[in-house]
């Protein structure tokens, strides 16, 4: 324990092999992993399980309840101990409202390695995941931590829904309008704390993006004009709107020049600050996307781009795009926009 270096002196991102939703195991090698895992007979009252890879399990209590339950956690993607937690916490929150649903409750999940970093920088993490959870109105009612070569941490989180407002990411429609809800770059933005090349600024923009809970989804559940929702994280753009087409059999248009980006990362990009994970989501899906001759090595790498703690993703009928963005507006989600549309099948996304 004498030879743990000061809390000040650590840098969170150095202790890890890849930060935040970057971390995920690729889309094409995690189906592999997965494929003889499907064959377990669900039981009815299992609304939603790992069929369509949606965000979140959701199993049916009663007529007016479900229950709405997910986990998820990764290594350090900033180096503020505090701002680390924030984001793990709002990053797992956001698949309970990605459901449509309300969180009510959530479980800590902790590795450290205890001889490496001092107890106050562990506690301080801890302390960013409560507060996020303060803010979303739920108490943290226990968990389990390990000692671990690397950090990790996030949590299990519980929600309701009622059943007929469960919006699943296999229900969107030939026609339907997408919207985002967040600004990418999320992934780049990390890539430039490890090589100190992002900015105050830049780190504030992050900052705000990555802790702003996703809580538009409670009320996007409500409008019967949205189809499907799910939120954009560790498989980048093009890999939650690829899961949103296999599952519903359609395809998808996206105008690059509307997708909403966080300040500076088309320049990062530009410059080569991409993570390997960006690289690793297109050798996964990049088969079933069309890319147009004039798209840049950097646009595309935004687009696989994994965010951490990403925006909503929401496909809805047309009529129904000014209460959606009425929706994100109100909550505080300025950067919202139209990204582009569903097409008939089949499930294929066109830039």
């Amino acid at each position: 324990m004498a030879d743990r270096p000061a809390a000040g002196a650590i840098r969170l991102t150095a202790f890890s092999h890849g930060g935040g939703c970057g971390c995920k195991i690729a889309p094409g090698v995690l189906s592999e992993i997965l494929k003889n895992t499907r064959g377990f007979p669900a039981p009815p009252a299992l609304m939603v399980g790992i069929e369509t890879s949606d965000d979140a399990a959701v199993y049916r209590l009663n007529d007016t309840q479900a229950l709405v339950a997910t986990t998820d956690f990764f290594m350090p993607v900033v180096d503020d101990p505090y701002d680390f937690g924030r984001i793990a916490a709002a990053n797992a929150i956001s698949d309970v409202y990605a459901m449509g649903g309300t969180p009510i409750m959530a479980l800590a999940l902790v590795g450290m390695p205890v001889d490496q970093l001092p107890p106050e920088v562990i506690g301080t993490i801890l302390a960013g995941g409560e507060a996020v959870c303060a803010q979303a109105g739920i108490p943290v009612a226990g968990g389990h931590t390990i000692d671990s070569v690397e950090p990790i941490y996030g949590l299990v989180v519980m929600g309701l829904v009622h059943p007929d407002h469960v919006k699943r990411n296999s229900a969107a429609r030939p026609g339907d309008v997408l919207i985002l809800g967040k600004p990418l770059g999320v992934g780049i933005m990390s890539a430039a704390i490890k090589k100190d090349k992002l900015d105050a600024d830049g780190y504030r923009e992050m900052i705000a993006s990555t802790t702003r809970l996703n809580t538009p989804g409670r009320r996007l559940a409500a409008l019967a004009g949205v189809h499907a929702l799910t939120d954009v994280t560790g498989f980048g753009l093009l890999g939650h709107l690829l899961e949103v087409c296999r599952g519903s059999g359609v395809g998808a248009r996206l105008a690059m020049d509307r997708i909403p980006l966080l300040p500076g990362v088309a320049a990062l990009a530009g410059a080569g600050v991409v993570t390997g994970a960006s690289g690793r989501n297109w050798a996964s899906y990049g088969a079933e996307v069309a890319l147009a001759a004039g798209i840049t090595p950097a646009q595309k790498a935004l687009l696989t781009d994994p965010q951490t703690s990403g925006g909503l993703l929401v496909a809805c009928a047309p009529a129904a795009v000014d209460d959606v963005l009425a929706v994100f507006r109100d909550e505080g989600f300025a950067h919202a926009a139209v990204i582009g549309e569903t097409t008939a099948g089949p499930a294929r996304v066109t830039v």
